[in-house]
């Protein structure tokens, strides 16, 4: 059976697309987390490999992922000094991300790594049902509200 690339692409795309919809405001973050951590792994991998157009793609991602994402969806205004925090953390990150990407270095992509590991499970222990499943669950949507992030 031929599989045709497109078709799986589609789907993982409407995929995605679906399990954002039905997110709430807590898990989007957790799946933005998820999206960085991907992209940091992939440009190791490729990294390691030798495929400097790849690596570079993929640490492009992540930092798309935490200015575009992690960072415009903080309110600063609302959020004080940990949304002020927050936002210090992420603008160091993607800073280092850079730097990885023009040195090489795997060290920092590990840094960053760990760095958004702490923060991904930081924010899981708010509310750890978020991380056992794709799918929001009654107890998920009256959770949602516990914490608000960004400025929905």
């Amino acid at each position: 059976m031929i599989v045709n690339r497109k078709a799986i692409n589609a789907y993982g795309s409407t995929s995605l697309e679906c399990q954002v919809e039905a997110a709430s405001p807590h898990q989007l973050v957790v799946m933005l987390f998820d999206g960085v951590i991907k992209s940091i792994n992939i440009a190791k991998f490729h990294l390691q490999q030798g495929n400097v157009a790849e690596k570079g793609m993929a640490l492009t991602k992540a930092i798309a992922i935490i200015e575009e994402g992690l960072r415009l969806s903080l309110d600063i205004n609302s959020g004080g000094e940990l949304a002020e925090n927050l936002d210090a953390l992420y603008e160091y990150s993607a800073y280092q991300l850079l730097q990885a990407n023009l040195k090489n270095d795997e060290s920092i992509l590990d840094q960053v790594l760990s760095l958004m590991n702490d923060l991904r499970a930081s924010w899981l222990s708010i509310n750890p049902a978020i991380g056992t499943t794709n799918r929001p669950d009654e107890a998920l949507i009256n959770s949602a509200n516990i914490l608000s992030y960004g400025r929905g």
